[in-house]
């Protein structure tokens, strides 16, 4: 027995892997292959003529009868708590209503702002606890949560903890963003400055304190927050030792992805408006962009993001649900995957590594999640697949086999 395998737990044979350990280049396919798992991390993987002796009195083998292995799947932009519904507001669109009329009917964030108010800590806990099984089960085993529907220091602290209690209730690895910058409560009306200061001197400072976020994201935008109060907030965070990233050029370029690059944030998400000279700066900032095919397709938009511009510069490209209530009320991992390659026409290597490897990167955590590799966290996707391409191919059809989370199978 080699002194490499004696403290192996789990043994994957006769699988294929898709280590997606290339970027987005490869699958990094290994073939009639094998994969151990030791103290919760991959220990060893390689092809099963070149697997080790190991004592198979303590080792449980598991035999993937040629499935296939990736990285548990990371939804790197979500913003599951929230209250209510605006379901309402989808059939007054449809019915001709105008965004004006819906906001005068007291629609838009102000209704889910209203109603994540209202609800406590349990009501929002159970709502957004049916979404991220929804996730769960489609193999996504690492994810980002924002606040931002709270909107004053009370709410969006509740919002958090609810994410928070999320990642106790779940097998899966939540990452919280405090997104208090992400549109004007009707209470601040006309008075955008103050609100920011709210945020820099009250809240971000009882988050920090009390530890509730792991980054902090601003909406940088016409109908949000501007250059100067995007920085205000940015700011505030490098003093509390908090990455930040940004929602940017989704609707205009107001430069908020070249802002978000001098303070080396993780990401720039949505990005449709972005210019090359932005894109030259992510790229030096070694930051991600955020694709959101979900928000494109619900709000039947028609810029597309600027993928041949990224890929050019070899910005690394993830994607994500954004699954929130008013412009992605979507919880499907597979659905982005297929969106991502018909509608923004990623290649399914592309779209694959944006939900495992670029994904990670973009919440910090390309060191230890989004690949099989050697040293890995042990969150592993199996799939009933014949190949990879198949997660970009179909949805609506399940194929997950079985789901591990630092080692331990939970599906």
């Amino acid at each position: 027995m080699s002194t490499t395998t004696q403290h192996w737990q789990t043994l994957w044979t006769h699988v294929n892997l898709a280590t997606m350990s290339d970027g987005a280049k490869s699958y990094g396919t290994i073939e009639q292959g094998a994969l151990a798992i030791a103290d919760g991390k991959i220990a060893w993987l390689g092809a099963m003529d070149e697997l080790p002796t190991f004592d198979q009195d303590v080792v449980e083998v598991i035999d993937g009868q040629g499935a296939w292995l990736t990285p548990g799947l990371v939804d790197c932009h979500t913003h599951l708590v929230f209250g209510g519904h605006r379901a309402n507001e989808f059939e007054m669109r449809l019915e001709g209503k105008s965004y004006e009329e819906i906001a005068n009917a007291g629609g838009g964030i102000v209704s889910t702002v209203k109603a994540t108010r209202a609800a406590s800590e349990s009501e929002l806990f159970a709502s957004a606890h049916k979404r991220l099984t929804a996730l769960h089960q489609q193999g996504v085993t690492t994810l980002e949560i924002k606040s931002g529907y709270g909107l004053d220091t009370l709410n969006e602290i509740k919002m958090l903890k609810v994410a928070e209690q999320l990642a106790q209730s779940l097998p899966v690895t939540v990452r919280k963003t405090f997104l208090g910058a992400h549109a004007l409560p009707v209470e601040y009306k006309g008075r955008s400055d103050d609100y920011i200061d709210l945020i820099v001197t009250d809240m971000l400072p009882k988050v920090a304190s009390l530890k509730l976020a792991d980054a902090v994201d601003v909406f940088c935008e016409g109908i949000g927050f501007s250059i100067e109060q995007t920085e205000k907030v940015f700011t505030a965070a490098k003093k509390y030792n908090l990455p930040v990233k940004v929602h940017a050029e989704q609707l205009s370029n107001l430069g908020g992805t070249a802002l978000a690059a001098e303070y080396n944030a993780l990401s720039s998400d949505h990005i449709e408006f972005l210019d090359e000279a932005g894109i030259i700066a992510m790229k030096a900032a070694n930051m991600t962009a955020v694709l959101l095919p979900g928000a494109f397709y619900f709000l039947r938009e028609t810029q597309l993001p600027p993928i041949d511009l990224l890929r050019k510069h070899g910005v690394s490209m993830a994607i994500a649900t954004d699954a929130n209530p008013g412009s992605s009320p979507i919880t499907s991992i597979q659905l982005m995957l297929n969106m991502a390659c018909t509608l923004f026409r990623l290649t399914p290597v592309e779209a694959l590594a944006a939900v495992t490897s670029q994904g990670a990167k973009a919440l910090g955590l390309a060191d230890c999640k989004g690949q099989l590799a050697i040293g890995y966290d042990a969150d592993i996707a199996c799939w009933d697949i014949q190949q990879p391409a198949e997660l970009c191919y179909q949805f609506g059809v399940n194929p997950l086999k079985q789901l591990m989370k630092a080692g331990k199978i939970v599906i």
